[in-house]
């Protein structure tokens, strides 16, 4: 298993697949399978029962897991994806863009 760099509420880009070059947040980071569910990325169609939450079921839109390979962070600066520096301040550990060397938050 890998070190992932990605956090839930980062924004990223999409650099290879289906979506590639969509932009969305990250709602979620699946570590265990390397995976991470990024807003309006990778949506597919389910079909639901009729529940509580869904009186009518039927197809439900949804974002899918995508693989962490296939997004990168967006710069702060440019919003085109960028690597992943970690700069140490005072105890703390900070990530840094590297295509801007900006402070990524």
């Amino acid at each position: 298993m890998s070190k992932i760099n990605i956090k839930k509420g980062d924004t990223v880009v999409v650099i290879a697949g289906e979506d590639k070059g969509k932009t969305g947040r990250v709602l979620a980071v699946l570590r265990d399978k390397d995976r991470a569910i990024v807003e309006g990325v990778n949506i597919v169609t389910k079909a639901t029962k009729p529940s509580a939450q869904y009186p009518q079921g039927g197809l439900v839109k949804k974002e899918a897991p995508i693989h962490i390979s296939n997004i990168n962070l967006a710069d702060p600066k440019s919003g085109k994806p960028t690597r992943i520096g970690v700069k140490r301040e005072n105890g703390k550990v900070i990530r840094i863009a590297k295509k801007s060397n900006q402070e990524i938050k």
